[in-house]
């Protein structure tokens, strides 16, 4: 039987899962697999690279710095987090990546991305680390208006959230039977239709696909709910989940909020162990 991990994205929140996955890492905490969505994607590679506390540091060190994220960054680059310096400078030169760790590591690593021409998930599983493994992390964590599609594979990519936002079952169809997923909203949440539609119908004009994807995705995540709500009903699931809303919005320019939510993740991490370790041996 396959073990899998599910991280969904979140933007910032994300750093509740990065907390979570570093308590899991301290617990010696073992997957088949691990698939990431946005956030989930561009923090769990460290889950693979066994570099506990990576996320937490970078953002906090580049959490003022514009060319990590700022609205100076979109208007002079096109990308609201930086294409160049967050996802290349970062791993290669100021927080490295231990692209060898992350290679002979036996997990599989996927991730999910949106193809902007057609509104449908693409799926990849990376198994090299650098500078490709880097651009598809970044078309997967890349937000739809304030980020430019990334080229990768013949296809024009986006925030994977868009097509595929909690990717269970895919990772079931990969032959991982048992899954704790990670969320980063609490239990009750529900989405609501994206209130930025008008400005993304413009963004987005030549993509009608995406932009039709965008405008039911609402519905999409929240069908992923109750998805996932029966696999836990069914005991095939554990789901790991935030008690509250995380106090975080989609960007942060402030260190001790970021801390404030990773510590929320390493809290409800340390409450899970036992669950999860029961869960993995059952």
């Amino acid at each position: 039987m396959k073990y899998g991990l599910v991280l969904e994205g979140g933007a910032m929140r994300g750093l509740f899962t990065a907390g979570i996955l570093d308590v899991m890492m301290e617990e010696k905490i073992d997957f088949d697999g691990v698939v990431g969505v946005s956030a989930g994607a561009a923090f769990g590679v460290n889950f693979n690279s066994r570099q506990h506390g990576r996320p937490i540091r970078y953002n906090k060190r580049f959490a003022r710095d514009w060319r990590y994220c700022s609205m100076r960054s979109w208007l002079t680059t096109g990308d609201l987090f930086g294409a160049d310096f967050a996802y290349h400078q970062v791993p290669n030169i100021y927080d490295p990546f231990d692209n060898e760790a992350f290679e002979t590591n036996p997990t599989e690593f996927h991730l999910v991305c949106t193809d902007v021409e057609t509104g449908q998930a693409v799926y990849k599983r990376l198994t090299q680390g650098g500078d490709e493994c880097f651009d598809w992390v970044r078309a997967s964590a890349s937000m739809p208006m304030v980020s430019k599609p990334v080229h990768l594979d013949g296809k024009w990519l986006l925030d994977g959230g868009v097509a595929d936002s909690i990717p269970l079952k895919y990772f079931e169809r990969q032959g991982f039977e048992r899954n704790v997923v990670v969320l980063t909203q609490p239990e009750g949440y529900q989405k609501e239709h994206n209130r930025l539609m008008p400005l993304l119908r413009v963004s987005l004009r030549h993509y009608p696909n995406m932009i039709r994807a965008l405008d039911q995705r609402h519905l999409m995540y929240n069908d992923q709910l109750r998805y996932v709500r029966q696999r836990e009903q069914e005991g095939t699931a554990l789901v790991i989940r935030p008690a509250a809303p995380l106090r975080i919005g989609h960007i942060s320019h402030k260190p001790d909020e970021m801390q404030a939510v990773y510590e929320e993740g390493r809290k409800i991490g340390k409450e899970k162990i036992s669950a999860i370790r029961a869960f993995l041996h059952s």
